[in-house]
């Protein structure tokens, strides 16, 4: 076992699968270069020492300076201009020719640059081809308020759990982030993985940055997709968290115990596949649901968990299911604001105090 953060768990799993597949690489802004972070958060900071660096996606003469599978030994760390449509482009084109891209996007807010290649593209194909073609690409997108305003700081979740032939995931500890990027690198379709920026623990600092750090297997391991994680067992109310959502419940679930109200804390890890199975058994025990995230309140991804309970899993409810969520506005840029609006230990301990009376 060795203790990483999220961070280099993540590196991990991208430098042990670019050293047994010569096919995947690393794409994006920042990726390696001379002085730079190793993308926004650190994550591949170092890899281009060992795969090749400083290798420039160029726009000219309708080309890219990718060299192709004759040279796939190096090179494999590509630096691309600021243009998030051309790094979908370069991922969906070369994953439908036998690669394996693993994208790194400065913010995830940037997805919507390429929601065409996204959505019309990639999640399709596989489909509209009869399963003939595979697009076996990885888009990892950092997410979460982190005092950069509304352009820097959504949960875009929600957006993608609607598009079928889309898997989405939300590694939120160092385990869960090499398994399910290792799973998530192999898998033959795309696959969108969020990563909440205060939970990298990298050596870019954050204002309420959280120390997750834990223990990772040094053997190869993966994650399956649709495995829910049960962080805390109890007894009175499911409380199903994401991200750092979770760590939040976690805190409250803590302070709630010492008023004998016994939480039992679901982290699901997944959204596209999600784990239905285990919010359901833990409701045949709790009879109360509380779903917690950080997207906004209307139509985040817990009003499909609230709906699909509604319709298979009512008579297991006590109570009806509650959402703590970020109301339905833009992420301020101002910190009191922030953290206004953000879901906090106080707000999900008062949700749950409201419901446990239910």
């Amino acid at each position: 076992m060795a203790i990483m953060s999220i961070a280099d768990a993540y590196k991990s799993a991208i430098r042990e699968e670019m050293r047994r597949d010569p096919s995947v690489y690393c794409i994006g802004e920042d990726e390696d270069i001379p002085g730079g972070m190793g993308g926004a958060f650190t994550v591949t900071k170092g890899l281009g020492d060992e795969f090749g660096a400083n290798v420039r996606v160029a726009l000219e003469s309708g080309g890219f300076a990718f060299k192709g599978t004759e040279n796939i030994g190096d090179d494999r760390v590509i630096n691309t201009p600021i243009s998030e449509i051309l790094i979908s482009g370069v991922c969906v084109g070369s994953a439908m020719a036998g690669m394996r891209p693993v994208a790194d996007l400065q913010y995830g807010d940037f997805l919507f640059c390429m929601m065409d290649q996204l959505v019309n593209q990639a999640a399709k194909m596989c489909y509209m081809s009869d399963g003939k073609v595979h697009v076996p690409m990885v888009m990892r997108a950092p997410c979460g308020a982190t005092n950069r305003g509304a352009q820097h700081a959504q949960s875009l979740e929600s957006y993608f759990i609607h598009v079928p032939g889309l898997k989405v995931i939300c590694p939120s500890t160092p385990y869960d982030a090499k398994g399910m990027m290792k799973q998530a690198i192999r898998d033959e379709n795309p696959v969108l993985v969020f990563e909440h920026k205060l939970l990298y623990g990298g050596k870019r600092k954050e204002a309420g940055q959280l120390s997750a750090t834990g223990e990772v297997p040094e053997e190869d391991y993966t994650i399956p997709f649709g495995q829910a994680a049960i962080r805390r067992e109890g007894k009175d109310i499911t409380i199903v968290a994401n991200m750092l959502m979770w760590y939040k419940a976690m805190q409250a679930a803590e302070e709630l115990e010492k008023e004998n109200i016994s939480c039992e804390i679901i982290d699901p890890r997944t959204l596209v596949p999600f784990d239905y199975d285990t919010v359901t058994k833990s409701l045949k025990k709790t009879g109360k649901l509380m779903i917690v995230h950080e997207d906004t309140y209307t139509g985040g991804w817990g009003a499909q968990l609230a709906s699909w309970v509604a319709e298979n899993a009512i008579t297991l409810l006590d109570a009806p299911v509650v959402r703590v969520a970020t109301p339905d506005t833009p992420i301020p840029f101002c910190p009191t604001l922030e953290s206004y609006v953000i879901p906090s230990q106080q707000r999900i301990a008062e949700a749950a105090r409201k419901l446990a009376k239910l």
